[in-house]
């Protein structure tokens, strides 16, 4: 188990403080911190050299977190979140409570909820949201696995997760998809 070997608590400490880690989701690695922390995203969008106006994934534990920072769901989308077995990161116009630097240039936030045990852990120990952006500089590929992190990425974080780098089964990234006018959904990234 995780926590063996990764101390949640200390994590979360470093993600109060406006620091990044470099971590295993339920896709692909990520680079994550506080979701609320300006700071902290300002340090990660330098880092992967990527223009804020692309706005960031983010991570929540639950559909009850969710409601937090998206005060209205349609209900097909609290269906599909029931019900979907694989990642999916839903795109939301309206939202509270998050920070410009988090969203896309049209006000729009990608989030997903995850279902990883660690992830999970690490966000409800936190209380809110964690970005999860590929462990990856903007416009390079992603790397599938553990062993496919730059030592730039590696290098410009405060701490790597431990738990799972040994998994040598390639990931993929999430499902993106939307509701669009017609109350349909549309995806984005299949």
């Amino acid at each position: 188990m995780f926590l063996l070997r990764d101390d949640i608590s200390d994590i979360v400490s470093l993600l109060e403080e406006g620091g990044l880690i470099c971590y295993p989701t339920d896709t692909i690695w990520g680079i994550g911190c506080d979701a609320t922390n300006e700071s902290a995203i300002d340090r990660l969008l330098k880092l992967k050299e990527q223009p804020p106006e692309l706005g960031l994934v983010l991570l929540v534990d639950s559909v009850d977190m969710l409601k937090q920072y998206v005060p209205k769901i349609h209900p097909k989308i609290e269906t599909l979140l029931a019900y979907h077995q694989r990642p999916l990161t839903l795109i939301y116009d309206q939202v509270l409570g998050l920070p410009l630097s988090v969203k896309a240039a049209n006000g729009s936030v990608a989030i997903r909820v995850t279902r990883d045990e660690f992830c999970c852990a690490l966000i409800r120990a936190l209380g809110k949201p964690i970005v999860s952006t590929a462990a990856a500089k903007y416009n390079e590929a992603y790397p599938p696995t553990f062993g496919g992190i730059s030592s730039a990425i590696l290098g410009g974080v405060d701490y790597v997760v431990k738990y799972r780098q040994d998994d040598k089964e390639p990931q993929e990234p999430s499902s993106i998809a939307f509701l669009d006018r017609q109350k349909e959904l549309e995806f984005i990234r299949e």
